[in-house]
C-alpha cells in the first residue's frame, strides 16, 4: 500500500513539475501569448478575446494594454510562414508559428 502511495506522490510531483504537462493545447497556445482564461465568453476590460482554454470551455483574453496586441489590431495580416512579408508588424497571430505582415 505504501508503494501506491509513493507512486501516486511521485505522479503528481511530475505534473506539477514538468510545465504544461496536463494541460490543454488551448490553454497551452493561451498562456504562451501570456494570455488569461475566463470563464465567461466575453472579456473584461482591459482585455480582448484571442481564442479558447481548457478544451472550449474557457476564453482565453489577452492584455491590450500590454505589448501583446494581435495582428489584426496593429493592422496587419497574419500569414503562414512560407509567405514572404514585405514590410512586417509587431502583434500577435492565432498560429505561432505565423508572422504578422504589414503588407504581403
Amino acid at each position: 500500500m505504501k508503494l501506491i502511495y509513493c507512486l501516486v506522490a511521485l505522479l503528481l510531483f511530475l505534473l506539477q513539475a514538468v510545465p504544461g504537462l496536463g494541460l490543454p493545447k488551448d490553454t497551452l497556445r493561451c498562456v504562451g501569448y501570456h494570455g488569461f482564461c475566463f470563464r465567461s465568453k466575453s472579456c473584461p476590460e482591459p482585455f480582448a478575446a484571442f481564442g479558447t482554454c481548457s478544451w472550449r470551455q474557457k476564453t482565453c483574453c489577452i492584455d491590450t494594454t500590454s505589448n501583446f496586441h494581435t495582428c489584426q489590431d496593429e493592422g496587419g495580416h497574419c500569414v503562414p510562414p512560407k509567405i514572404k512579408c514585405l514590410q512586417e508588424q509587431v502583434g500577435l497571430c492565432p498560429h505561432r508559428e505565423w508572422k504578422c505582415c504589414m503588407e504581403v
